[in-house]
């Protein structure tokens, strides 16, 4: 009896010897706000980070806000009881949340914006696309078609923009319009989409093709917006080439636009780099070390850190998709994970 008593300690020894490793390496829980789950980058986004995430030892948890400003706020009010180890916010109205993320940091937890910057109060980490660049890289291209199709570049832009209080929509149009003036025989027609909803880009596009039918070019500042755009243009009759189309965000929608040949380029936000960096960074975050400014290497990207008024922040640069490059898996719309993993920033 005393044999089998210490051949069952034995073995349950050796169990707690081998579990513990694995709790150890469990670093905290940390929660996900999204803003919606209706576009492929925001349920692409969720997959990503929690993917990135469990690689550097944590546990991520998302609550999903259906774009409702009330319902975040709430979310955050009920996590902030919870004390996680940090919190990711993709807030719905940036000024909204202001207060929720001062109230977070107040309780001793850090707060790391993803995607959408918010300037107004301190974070702990902002992980942003370059989406001023991403306006500019549209801009380069938009020049090319138009002086492909004219001779030179002229013309008319319809800008169907996404909802106007997001920064990232407000910074593409900033890039995008500010590159734009050097082209004066340009005229840009700038319609939001609130709440970026498809069925408005639809009736924006529906609506300026009737106004302006002498449209050249429609950029478009998600592929989901696009794929309404091209809805519009079936139902009056257009066929893939008849109107140029562009989009800023790399979806899988928008790059199956461009092998269907509606749409001329993609200008892809990196989803899997903005991913990436916050896990990189997490251990800093959640540790409140200090985050040092300058180049780092991002699945091979080289994204630039600052210390801004609202704290560090990284920004990835996009990269113009077209036919010729379009199934290069290293773009997120075409769901290829990087096989590689991440280690934390030291």
């Amino acid at each position: 009896m005393k044999r089998i008593l210490l051949s069952v300690f034995g073995i349950l020894a050796l169990a707690f010897a081998t579990l513990t490793p694995a709790f150890a390496q469990s670093k905290g829980t940390v929660y996900y706000l999204v803003p919606t789950l209706l576009d492929e980058f925001q349920t692409g986004s969720v997959s990503a980070l929690e993917m990135f995430l469990k690689q550097v030892g944590y546990e991520m948890k998302t609550l999903n806000a259906d774009n409702k400003t009330d319902a975040q706020q709430s979310q955050m009010n009920d996590v902030i009881a919870l004390k996680p180890s940090a919190i990711i916010l993709a807030a719905v109205d940036f000024n909204a949340l202001k207060p929720s993320i001062e109230a977070a940091r107040a309780a001793g937890i850090p707060v790391v914006e993803f995607d959408r910057q918010i300037t107004s109060t301190p974070s702990d980490f902002t992980s942003v696309a370059g989406t001023v660049e991403i306006g500019q890289i549209a801009a380069d291209q938009a020049e090319k078609l138009l002086k492909a199709k004219h001779g030179s570049v002229k013309g008319k832009i319809l800008q169907v923009l996404g909802d106007p209080g997001d920064p990232y929509t407000l910074d593409i149009q900033k890039g995008f319009e500010e590159k734009m003036k050097a082209f004066p025989d340009v005229k840009i027609i700038s319609v939001p989409a609130m709440q970026w909803a498809a069925d408005a880009a639809g009736t924006i596009v529906n609506d300026q093709m009737l106004a302006n039918p002498d449209i050249d070019l429609i950029f478009s500042h998600a592929a989901h917006l696009s794929v309404a755009a091209v809805a519009s243009l079936e139902a009056a009759g257009k066929k893939p080439g008849d109107v140029m189309l562009m989009s800023s965000n790399g979806a899988p929608v928008g790059l199956d636009l461009i092998r269907k040949g509606w749409l001329n380029v993609e200008v892809e936000q990196p989803l899997y780099a903005q991913a990436a960096a916050v896990a990189m960074f997490m251990d800093k975050v959640v540790n409140k070390q200090e985050i040092k400014p300058g180049e780092y290497d991002v699945l091979g990207l080289k994204s630039a850190v600052t210390i801004e008024a609202w704290g560090p922040n990284i920004k990835i640069p996009g990269a113009a998709i077209t036919k010729e490059n379009v199934d290069n898996p290293a773009f997120w719309g075409n769901m290829k994970p990087p096989s590689g993993t991440v280690k934390p920033v030291e």
